[in-house]
């Protein structure tokens, strides 16, 4: 039997860092050396290799993630393809991997992995989420979940994935939502479907000027107004609890509305959604201030969707709920 043909995308991070002369982990090696570092990977996929950056993921813009995007929207169009890989640093993999679920809309696996330890660690892991994410790419049970993150044999869905270690292995987790599947023992086993929204799959742009505020107590609007004056096209507030702020914030998110910018609540609580239950300068009073609720998306990936709704309400003149309805009732 032939093997099914994998790309891989490389964008830099710590799988293909070293520590440099002075001590300091740098992005170091292309991708033809990462590749070469992966004993077995040519056993499971033909591979073809795409180099697309070099860069600690640290330093990745929404820009840059754009252009990840592209690159398997365009690869997508060659029948010879099973699956994508992207490698990627793991401080921003679960914002890339998002934005390409959102753009993406094709059957094939886009599968995001990276490691914790560089490559000169005694114990790298990052060889070993190559193979997996390889596998998961060349599967025929992995069709259909459109971008998934890969790491420590978890397999989760890119809108429910984020980072929760700086340093374990097991870096990513979808918390109370669930992994999609995992590799063990070579085997992709995938155990659930999810939903994919795909009204912006067609949308080519994003709007980089949304800025993401974060409440803590006794934080006013001094922060919503300095994005507001700054020149923020957009604004993701990560309020307290179920969708809640103070007074402060409501009036200045109220001026935010009234000038056309756009606000959207998530919580900074892990699990869980917001909902506009409390009053007095709660998620009651935020509403009626004209924001909108985001469902149970935390701040990052909130974000990004908005980043995606406002180009395409640009591109396209459609209400900016109608855009973000499917994505917030998931």
């Amino acid at each position: 039997m032939s093997r099914p043909e994998v790309a891989v995308i490389t964008t830099g991070g710590t799988i293909a860092a070293r520590p440099a002369g002075s001590g300091e982990v740098i992005v170091a090696d292309s991708g033809a050396e990462l590749l070469a570092s992966v004993p077995g990977l040519e056993e499971i996929a033909r591979i073809r290799l795409v180099e697309l950056f070099r860069i600690d993921s640290s330093l990745m813009t929404p820009l840059d993630m754009l252009e990840i995007a592209r690159r398997v929207r365009a690869l997508d169009r060659e029948n010879s393809l099973a699956g994508f890989v992207v490698t990627h640093g793991t401080d921003t993999m679960e914002e890339s991997a998002y934005l390409v679920d959102l753009l993406y809309p094709g059957e094939r696996p886009v599968v995001f992995t990276g490691a914790q330890r560089n490559a000169e660690d005694p114990a790298p892991d990052g060889p070993g989420n190559l193979l997996d994410a390889a596998r998961i790419a060349s599967s025929p049970e992995a069709r259909g979940l459109g971008a998934v993150v890969a790491m420590a044999g978890r397999i989760d869905a890119a809108r429910d994935a984020t980072k929760v270690h700086t340093t374990a292995p097991e870096a990513f987790s979808s918390l109370d939502r669930g992994k999609l599947g995992e590799v063990a023992d070579g085997t992709v086993r995938i155990f659930r479907s999810r939903p994919r929204p795909l009204n912006l799959s067609g949308v080519d742009a994003v709007e980089p000027r949304v800025a993401l505020v974060k409440l803590a107590a006794g934080i006013d609007g001094t922060l919503l107004r300095a994005a507001r004056e700054s020149g923020a096209a957009g604004i993701v507030l990560e309020a307290l609890g179920l969708g809640n702020a103070n007074a402060g914030v409501v009036r200045e998110v109220e001026r935010c509305t009234a000038s056309g910018i756009p606000v959207l609540v998530v919580s900074r609580v892990p699990s869980g959604s917001v909902a506009p239950v409390y009053g007095d300068g709660g998620g009651s009073d935020l509403a009626r201030a004209g924001a909108i609720f985001g469902g149970s998306l935390i701040g990052q990936k909130a974000r990004i969707l908005l980043m995606v709704a406002l180009a395409a309400r640009r591109e396209g003149g459609t209400p900016l709920p109608d855009l973000l309805a499917p994505h917030l009732r998931i």
